[in-house]
């Protein structure tokens, strides 16, 4: 048995060997070259760079931040792919209702009012759903819902059909919204317990953007075809059905759930299994929505589900006063389409500023596009033109819903992700809610060009909130944990 001092000796002499053959090799593997001379600093490296760089083919970390690194992070696949079948009703669900309760009662106003009290009653209770998903687990939560979601869209389906009292619609209309299952937030919950503190979580944002993008294309032209083709009840049914599969299927995937509050607290001793670090759980009985910056943010999601409210009940009006109905969901789908097309390329950039700067810069852009599109509007019935101003629109709709998802994720403690993409999921329910709403009385009373300044009017005012409380958008001023987003790296302390 060799002394303590021979055994000290090998190891520092062993040490030395592998740290200058670290240090040759560090141009090559992209190290830091004072990390490469401490252990533990060159272990906190390797920690960073694997969390960063997920595992697939070729060598860990090759190349930038992408689309193809993303969707190779271990297990993603289970969850994509039953998330986006899941999350099709959600694009369905008001379109379907409007439709229906249109066709039944002949009222705009009245089917976007109905339409609203089920997108309200979403908003207010899709973040408790979200805090027992985080508290309990997502399968927990999702598979009563689903069942209750399709049990109270038949009911509402059978009041429109039935020529129940005006209440029953409305009544009908908010379990109906109360019950949606929040696919897209548990899907995001997913991306951020798999790539917490990673570069990639801004392209996981715009992937997650695109994805429910495309939603908004395939869901309202499906919803619409089966509306006007099949039966006025053919959508609702639809949703409904999707909804119950969809879901189920994807609660079944519980090995990339994030692991509930609760369970994590218990089982690891206080700390973090993956990095052995405290985890930043929320404290249960603390809402995401104390951060303030947050609530900013919910404001601006908000304007944009005004947008999105807005355009469907406008762009319905407009094509039933033209006597081309058929083209509704064409020109919504065009809309969307644009939406889709500037998330895919926000997701693309290596972007150099940061995402308080991006939104301060985009959100204004939205607000002068919606300008432009309100304006045309009043002056003619040119569908041509008002489709190519709802896909600008719509590209300036997505770098401003991106930068607020990924901005979420930098102000609200890991325990707490799920329920607060349910805020903003929420929000942009409530203000679909609202703009369908408004638009659909200023058609019914003051034309169908009259609707389409319900965008315009939500996100000027949303934009007003941003400006006020831009200092809030920081993580240093309004959240409650350290930026991790795209650009900042987990500070290590090097001897």
């Amino acid at each position: 048995m060799e002394s303590p001092a021979t055994e000290n000796d090998q190891a520092q002499t062993d040490n030395a060997q592998t740290d200058n053959a670290r240090t040759d090799g560090a141009q090559t593997d992209g190290a830091p070259a004072d990390e490469a001379q401490t252990g533990g600093a060159r272990e906190n490296w390797r920690s960073r760079r694997s969390s960063a760089h997920p595992r697939g083919p070729g060598r860990p970390g090759a190349g930038r931040p992408g689309y193809g690194q993303l969707l190779r992070t271990e297990g993603a696949w289970s969850f994509l792919l039953p998330g986006f079948l899941a999350r099709q009703p959600y694009a369905m669900l008001t379109i379907s209702i409007v439709l229906l309760v249109q066709h039944t009662t002949g009222s705009f106003g009245l089917a976007g009012a109905v339409s609203a009290t089920a997108g309200i009653s979403m908003a207010l209770i899709a973040p408790q759903s979200g805090r027992l998903a985080d508290r309990f687990g997502q399968g927990a939560v999702l598979v009563p819902q689903v069942f209750l979601h399709a049990l109270t869209v038949g009911a509402l389906i059978s009041a429109a059909l039935l020529d129940a009292p005006l209440w029953a619609l409305f009544a009908t209309a908010v379990p109906a919204g109360a019950t949606a299952p929040q696919i897209s937030p548990m899907v995001r919950a997913r991306w951020a317990a798999r790539l917490q503190g990673s570069p990639l979580m801004t392209t996981a944002a715009a992937f997650e953007s695109v994805t429910d993008e495309f939603t908004f294309v395939v869901g309202p032209v499906l919803a619409t075809a089966l509306c006007t083709g099949v039966h006025p009840a053919a959508g609702l049914a639809a949703e409904a059905g999707v909804s119950l599969v969809g879901g189920l299927v994807f609660a079944a995937q519980r090995r990339t759930q994030p692991t509930p509050v609760r369970r994590a607290a218990a089982g690891s001793g206080g700390r973090d299994e993956a990095t052995g670090r405290a985890p930043q759980h929320a404290d249960p009985a603390t809402s995401a929505l104390a951060v303030p910056g947050a609530r900013v943010l919910v404001a601006a999601v908000l304007g944009i589900g005004m947008v999105f409210g807005g355009m469907q009940v406008s762009l319905t009006a407009f094509t039933e006063s033209i006597g081309r109905p058929g083209i509704n969901g064409v020109m919504y789908g065009v809309f969307a389409a644009g939406n889709m097309l500037a998330a895919v390329a926000v997701g693309a950039i290596r972007w150099k500023r940061g995402p308080q700067a991006r939104l301060l810069t985009a959100y204004p852009g939205l607000v002068a596009a919606a300008a432009l599109m309100a304006l045309t509007a009043q002056l003619g019935p040119w569908a041509v033109l008002l489709g190519a101003l709802g896909m600008l629109v719509g590209l300036c709709v997505a770098p401003c819903m991106i930068t607020c998802f990924t901005l979420i994720e930098t102000l609200v403690p890991a325990g707490a992700r799920t329920e607060a993409f349910t805020w903003l999921t929420g929000a942009v329910a409530l203000g679909q809610a609202a703009g369908s709403t408004v638009a659909g009385q200023l058609a019914d009373h003051s034309g169908a060009g009259a609707g389409f300044l319900t965008p315009l009017a939500g996100t000027g005012l949303a934009l007003l909130v941003l400006l006020t409380f831009r200092k809030a958008l920081h993580p240093a001023h309004g959240g409650l944990v350290a930026a991790r987003g795209l650009g900042h790296r987990t500070a290590v302390p090097v001897d």
